[in-house]
């Protein structure tokens, strides 16, 4: 199986070596050089985590704590020291394991694959996306801001998986009808006009940038 794994770190050195050797090993390496980045490189839907605690702007703990609800996977930290409490903080936000600095990369192969291994047997994967503070869901079919749920209606999340999994793309009307309902469909595509304004108005409730832009005489798109 061609595993994906994801490296969070801001030492530059430590991702080029760790990116260098899972690749030979028959990895496909995404990598993140800060918190807010790796936010967006988890829509990757990675099997196995690398992540830094000592990070700017948001440190390992914060970011495990963001995503753990929403990604199954195993997160392991990576970190020069750590007293008995921050490696009890860790485990509690969702880590799954430890790995000292400097670390052998043999002992590092070792607890990758042995994690992987466990995993499979287990493994419930879905993919996610995270938008700004919102994370949708695609497998519950959800969407949450901070962790407050905000009710769709069916088509209205259909629409927010067609755009949000197409993100930058331009969708007509009549496209957007036509993948929710078919051309044999009865009924007029104006209609998500009105759709797109509901859900406009529900995301807005807990965020002013609007998530789904107008491209006028064009249509819609995503750009969260």
């Amino acid at each position: 199986m061609n595993y994906k794994i994801l490296v969070i770190d801001d030492e530059k050195d430590v991702i080029s070596l760790l990116k260098d050797f899972f690749e030979i090993q028959g990895f496909r390496v995404f990598t993140a050089c800060d918190g807010v980045e790796a936010l967006q490189k988890v829509e990757s839907n990675p099997d196995i985590i690398l992540l830094d605690i000592n990070m700017p702007q948001m440190d390992g703990i914060e970011v495990c704590k963001r995503i753990r609800d929403y990604v199954s996977c195993p997160i392991l930290f990576l970190t020069a020291k750590v007293e008995e409490q921050d490696r009890i903080r860790g485990l509690k936000v969702g880590g799954d394991d430890y790995i000292l600095k400097p670390f052998s990369l043999d002992e590092l192969e070792a607890r990758v694959t042995a994690h992987l291994r466990r995993e499979e047997r287990k493994m419930s994967k879905e993919k996610i996306r995270f938008s700004k503070e919102f994370v949708i869901s695609y497998s519950e079919r959800s969407i949450s801001y901070k962790g407050t749920p905000i009710t769709l209606t069916k088509t209205e999340f259909d629409i927010v998986e067609i755009l949000s999994m197409n993100k930058g793309n331009t969708f007509t009307k009549e496209a957007i009808y036509e993948k929710l309902w078919g051309f044999d469909k009865d009924g007029d595509s104006t209609i998500i006009t009105e759709h797109i304004r509901r859900i406009r108005t529900k995301l807005g409730n807990y965020c002013n940038d609007s998530m789904i832009d107008t491209v006028w005489g064009v249509g819609y798109r995503w750009i969260g």
